[in-house]
């Protein structure tokens, strides 16, 4: 009888196996079914092939199309498959990186020229007969001087680059599937067959490693499941999401534009979307005021001293714009634009000594700043180099620490409320990374004392959230609050940091009861988060239809022929009065027309006049949500529009 070995399955239960079974073995054990769905497997936590034979003792999940794990195997395979039907037609391209991403995968090539829709035809259909041919994917592995002569040989230079960074008695792995060989740590499907359904979505140009430094590779894009069914329906969502893009949107309805001139990452907001985010500017400043928050007005930039001394120069200095010579010996002839406001709200703290008594002390503003993004992070209003946050800081003592965060989680509850955004955020707890010290200040024992502070506050709160390594602040861990974009990427939009660092560095202190100076704790966060990426948020999940408190144009006027443009200025008059955001349209157009133009703007009220109306003091009243109202007092109209206004109504 075959040796037999014990492994454990997700449950926990044991299961018996003969020794020498793979991954695949396994799941064919268990069910056909289970067998035919397999992607991949999850072995002693890593995700491994299902050709991985199992030891014993192992711990083994089966992972099928739908698990995280088994649909970034599918797509990482189905990229080696476009690299390769890349290399088939274009010889002389040079393979970069190809990861599976959220939605698809792609792959970056060296080539003269740039790929035009006819190449995309032509490689997707190279692709098809790949998967036809039904090609064996299998693992090797080589010590790294092998590594770097096969990869030399095929005059892979972004390969070799690669390996040169790695260890020199690294072992490293490659994926072979017929004649084609990539570098790859994996995991990959069994072979090329089971991706049935592909589609190349997009080419574009991208720097190798996102560096504008280094040379300009062209991107390929792509997409692909398991079955027909589940492609069709991801490209009509595709197109579904495509009208409510803001970048696209945005435009559309003249929220903002792009200028070459100024550069990237720097969009200009129009006055309908710097009329909204004024808008919500008020709304977060009268709030945070009505909470007991403090208005300051700090610079726009600093000396480097100042970001010495908070960490920023050592750990962020790449991502700041500096003016001057950052290398002169004391470093006072550089300056910098402020990437956040924190130590200029500590300075504002240290302009006196305060006491326990004047904690919690709570700072708001309403801050520009700037980062530099790498070109090819940047979107729309998602990610820019210059933008606008609702910035604050509370200094609080260690006794008021609980309390004081749980108004900040209440304030930006009622913030997303508000916004109408409550069931389309998560919640993510950001903590550092133990094994990559350097990109953080302080000391193990602090980091750990204050997670386990900020995760038993947010236990008590009921939070629903998911941990994740690496992803704090450099002085401390945070509460992330997470939106979804129309593609399915997750966007940061609001944090709330507790920084247990700082305050000594910057020697903030307060005289506590016992006359003793102590440190206080800071809470960093937003409450709105930065208005750009929100104005985009809100142009996707309303699709340009905004309430009417939000919308920059709250009614329309529609003449039906310019004979009622005087009773037609006399309602404008009369609305912008009472304060309501109102456009005229007299001109000489038919009424269809101008109708149809209106609702293509998504306004919420579209008022006609006429005869009639002129006669009775009325307008003829289209809304969005009930269609034609038929003809209302225009006293009652503008009451109604006042009073969604001021309830903010959704």
């Amino acid at each position: 009888m075959s040796d037999m070995i014990q492994i454990l399955l997700p449950d926990g239960s044991g299961k018996e196996i003969e020794k020498g079974t793979t991954a695949f073995g396994l799941a064919k054990g268990i069910s056909n079914r289970l067998a035919k769905e397999a992607m991949a497997a999850v072995v002693n936590g890593e995700t491994a092939d299902l050709t991985t034979v199992l030891q014993e003792g192992d711990q083994v999940s089966i992972l099928k199309f739908e698990d995280a794990g088994g649909t970034d195997t599918f797509r990482h395979t189905s990229a080696h498959i476009l690299a390769q039907a890349v290399k088939r037609l274009y010889p002389d391209a040079k393979l970069a990186i190809g990861p599976a991403v959220l939605n698809g995968y792609y792959y970056d090539f060296d080539i003269e020229g740039t790929f035009k829709q006819a190449d995309l035809d032509k490689i997707e259909a190279e692709m098809k007969k790949i998967v036809k041919e039904d090609l064996k994917v299998e693992r090797f592995e080589l010590p790294r001087a092998e590594a770097l002569e096969l990869m030399e040989e095929k005059g892979e230079s972004y390969k070799v680059e690669l390996i040169n960074e790695l260890p020199e008695d690294a072992i490293i792995s490659f994926y072979q599937q017929g004649e084609f060989v990539d570098l790859c740590a994996g995991s990959h499907l069994p072979s090329t067959k089971p991706v049935k359904a592909l589609k190349l979505t997009s080419a574009t140009g991208a720097y190798w490693r996102g560096d504008e430094n280094n040379k300009m590779l062209q991107r390929i894009y792509g997409t692909s499941f398991p079955k027909a069914k589940l492609l069709d329906e991801y490209l009509e969502a595709l197109e579904e999401a495509k009208k409510r893009d803001h970048n696209k949107l945005g435009r559309e309805l003249e929220m903002f534009t792009t200028a070459d001139e100024i550069g990237q990452g720097l969009p200009i907001l129009l006055p309908k979307g710097a009329k909204i985010v004024q808008t919500l500017q008020r709304f977060v400043e009268d709030e945070e005021e009505r909470r007991g928050y403090l208005l300051t007005k700090t610079p726009l930039m600093s000396k480097s001293d100042l970001f010495k001394r908070s960490g920023h120069w050592d750990l962020y200095r790449d991502g700041m714009f500096i003016m001057g010579d950052v290398n002169e010996e004391d470093g006072k002839s550089a300056m910098a634009l402020r990437p956040m406001t924190c130590p200029f709200q500590f300075m504002a703290y240290k302009a006196k000594q305060r006491s326990y008594r004047d904690l919690p002390l709570r700072y708001g503003e309403t801050s520009t700043l700037f980062r530099n993004e790498s070109s090819g992070e940047m979107h729309g209003l998602i990610r820019v180099r210059q933008f606008t946050i609702s910035e604050g800081h509370l200094i609080v003592r260690p006794d008021q620490l609980e309390e004081e965060i749980r108004g900040v989680v209440d304030l930006v509850d009622y913030m997303m409320n508000t916004l109408g955004i409550q069931d389309d955020v998560t919640y993510q707890f950001s903590k550092w990374d133990p094994n990559n010290r350097e990109k953080y200040i302080g000391e193990p024992d602090q980091w750990e004392a204050t997670q386990d502070t900020m995760r038993e506050i947010l236990d008590h709160m009921e939070l629903d959230y998911v941990e994740v390594e690496g992803e704090a602040a450099f002085y401390g861990p945070k509460l992330d609050i997470q939106f979804k974009n129309v593609f399915g990427k997750e966007d940061t939009i609001i944090t709330v940091q507790v920084d247990f660092a700082l305050a000594e560095r910057f020697d903030m202190n307060y005289i506590d009861k016992d006359g003793q100076k102590k440190a206080p704790v800071i809470i960093h966060r937003t409450s709105i988060g930065c208005y750009e990426r929100t104005l985009a948020m809100l142009i996707e999940k309303y699709a340009g239809a905004f309430p009417t408190w939000l919308a920059p144009v709250q009614a329309k006027v529609l003449t039906i022929s310019e004979k009622y443009d005087d009773y037609a200025a006399k309602v404008v008059a009369q609305m912008q009065r009472a304060g309501i955001r109102v456009e005229l349209d007299n001109r000489g157009e038919k009424i269809g027309y101008k109708i149809r133009e209106a609702r293509n703007e998504r306004l919420q009220y579209i008022l006609i006049v006429g005869e009639q109306e002129e006669k009775d003091g009325t307008v003829a009243t289209r809304t969005r949500k009930n269609g034609d109202e038929g003809a209302l007092p225009l006293d009652d109209v503008i009451g109604r529009i006042l009073r969604e206004t001021a309830e903010r109504s959704l």
